[in-house]
């Protein structure tokens, strides 16, 4: 009996999680025909590679770089294959459709390295212009356009063909549209197959080959080998056009921006939503692109206390669900904002109490059970009065607030601003602390004869 190894995990290597991908995407019979077009691909490569070399023709590199850039949508297709079969994982929580994204970056980005590393070439090329030799220069041209337009058309790529119909249109397309309108407009049976716009990867491939015939005769006719530098910049020219707004499109969506032809869409929903029965404020929205034709977002709605939650989240959920496939909202309900009183402790040195007699307060902690806005009695279980918000408690200091308005004749008090210690000696007391009939006012021992005046006498 072998080694038992306990909270041992087995680790694959890079190669081994890539095999075991290919194995799911393999088993599969829709990925045969593309595992099929790939080894096509890469024999017709092997072959326009060498006829490059023989012919010395840098054009045909540049048209080359076409069909390796087929090679690149075949593996993009297959990974579209891939996502569909994957779920989402805790890791992966919106599942994997980012990955056909990215590699549609990537085979537009490297599409336009190769044109620039073209561009360069042809620069060396006007400074020394090699002889071009025209053996295998139209076979060549005619095995790859052949392979190129039969691979397009006979296998759907599902993201390319959504990324070349959301992106802008080229310069390219531009120009061929038109042109396309003037031709149309003398032959409208046309109209199906130029219009509105042609796909930029089926006219890319024209392009190219009708400038690899142009050189081809121009070289045949007058020798002028400086024209394939020119056609080579051309097709480099074609092909960086062709892929930037592809690229520019696919790297919006890799930075979760919100597609423009979509902004006012939202903002409806929004709008309505904020107008639902129960629905105070829409926060904190935020929206954008998952994948090729996912839309993902996140929403904060604030609600009324009494409304029901189940019931706003599924209006909610009703109405952006039509255009957000994967949507997070958050329903909380609206909360009071409690005003905060705070108080501070009075120095010693502002009241001088030494000639008068005080009676003395008893600890504030000692007075558990007395309410301190209404000096009552409370139950420890009871809640606080309504008018009392935030109460600050028993642990506060009281506090001692100056008035220096004008007392009213008839009350016993002097007229102006009246010293602490004129009030003091008419009985100002501690809030509930009196010995006599207290007010709530805070004002206590209070005399029972009405209408003296400040040395005590009765007035008249």
């Amino acid at each position: 009996k072998g080694t038992i190894h306990l909270f041992r995990k087995s680790q694959r290597s890079l190669f081994g999680k890539l095999t075991h991908e290919f194995r799911l995407v393999a088993a599969d019979r829709r990925s045969w025909k593309i595992l099929l077009f790939g080894a096509i691909n890469l024999i017709c490569i092997g072959f326009l590679l060498m006829w490059c070399s023989s012919t010395n023709s840098i054009a045909l590199t540049a048209y080359t770089y076409l069909t390796i850039f087929d090679l690149f949508s075949l593996v993009t297709c297959l990974i579209s294959y891939w996502v569909m079969m994957k779920k989402p994982s805790p890791v992966y929580s919106f599942g994997f459709e980012r990955f056909e994204v990215l590699a549609v970056f990537a085979s537009t980005v490297l599409a336009q390295l190769g044109a620039l590393f073209i561009l360069k070439e042809s620069a060396e090329r006007f400074l020394e212009q090699p002889e071009i030799h025209t053996g295998r220069l139209l076979v060549g041209t005619f095995v790859a356009l052949f392979f190129n337009l039969f691979t397009m058309l006979s296998i759907r790529n599902k993201p390319f063909a959504y990324v070349s119909e959301a992106a802008s249109t080229s310069w390219l397309q531009e120009h061929v549209a038109d042109l396309s309108r003037s031709i149309c407009g003398i032959i409208p049976g046309l109209s199906s197959i130029f219009l509105p716009r042609m796909n930029p990867f089926v006219l890319i491939d024209i392009a190219g080959a009708l400038a690899l015939c142009i050189t081809y005769m121009l070289i045949e006719i007058n020798n002028y080998f400086a024209v394939d530098t020119a056609s080579a910049i051309a097709i480099a020219l074609m092909t960086f056009g062709t892929m930037y707004p592809m690229s520019v499109y696919s790297g919006k969506v890799l930075l979760q921006t919100t597609p423009p032809h979509v902004i006012g869409q939202l903002d409806k929903l929004l709008r309505e939503v904020s107008t639902l029965d129960g629905v105070l404020e829409v926060r904190n929205e935020h929206f954008w692109t998952l994948g090729f034709g996912t839309l993902a977002g996140s929403v904060h709605v604030r609600i009324r206390r009494d409304a029901n939650e189940q019931m706003v989240l599924a209006h909610v959920t009703n109405r952006l669900y039509t255009l957000v496939s994967t949507l997070t909202v958050q329903i909380f309900k609206d909360d009071w904002i409690r005003p905060t009183l705070s108080s501070v402790p009075i120095a010693n040195n502002i009241l001088n109490l030494s000639d008068h007699h005080v009676i003395p307060m008893p600890s504030l902690k000692a007075a558990d059970n007395l309410n301190p806005v209404t000096s009552t009695p409370a139950k420890p279980s009871s809640p606080p009065p309504e008018f009392s918000f935030n109460t600050p408690g028993k642990n506060v200091n009281p506090v001692i607030l100056l008035n220096t308005q004008t007392r009213p004749y008839g009350l016993g008090f002097n007229h102006g601003s009246t010293p602490y210690s004129s009030v003091l000696n008419q009985g100002f007391g501690i809030p509930g602390m009196g010995a006599t009939q207290g007010f709530r006012t805070g004002f206590t021992n209070v005399p029972s004869r009405y209408g003296t005046n400040a040395r005590g006498q009765p007035r008249p």
